[in-house]
């Protein structure tokens, strides 16, 4: 296995690594809800690209309500079969 033949100077070093800065990425407006978002994406608020429509967004109200009717509809099911099974 090879080994180097010089130490790397700091500046060398330095030189070698300044392509690993972070760069700003740009940032436009949506054309539906005129919210920033990257370019060439779907807008994760509202879901449109390129003005039109392409994914439903729920909000995260939304999400919860659905989750904890169905926790109930599960717990009630349970609370039937226990009835069911000392009768």
């Amino acid at each position: 296995m090879g080994l180097p033949a010089k130490r790397r100077t700091k500046q060398s070093k330095r030189e070698r690594a300044s392509h690993f800065a972070l760069k700003r990425f740009t940032l436009i407006a949506c054309s539906h809800c005129h919210r920033r978002i990257r370019p060439h994406t779907v807008c994760p608020h509202c879901g449109y690209y390129q003005g039109r429509l392409v994914m439903k967004v729920t909000s995260k109200t939304e999400k919860r309500a659905a989750k904890n009717k169905k926790a109930r509809g599960a717990k009630e099911e349970v609370a039937d079969q226990k009835k069911e099974g000392k009768k």
